[in-house]
């Protein structure tokens, strides 16, 4: 079964990380229902919070994979409610 989650990244250095970063998101496109992205230039860190729907193997894939990114930090918030 399906389940809904939020996965909440911090870039720290985006202008070394995000096209890693992206080129990872595009991979699960499949799965994202949607994704926003706040650029705190003054304290050079992008947000980034990213909503997606899937089987609890992909989404902790996906989170394991950007969690292994130099200067990203990622956290998972996943429904307990099953969804089709």
């Amino acid at each position: 079964m399906k389940r809904v989650a939020v996965i909440s990244a911090i870039l720290e250095e985006p202008d070394i990380c995000q096209k890693q970063f992206n080129d990872i998101i595009s991979k699960y496109k499949h799965i994202i229902k949607g994704r926003m992205g706040i650029p705190c230039e003054v304290e050079n860190i992008s947000v980034i919070s990213i909503v997606v729907v899937g089987e609890l193997d992909l989404i902790n894939s996906l989170t394991g994979k950007l969690g292994k990114i130099p200067s990203v930090l990622v956290k998972t918030s996943i429904s307990k409610k099953e969804v089709e």
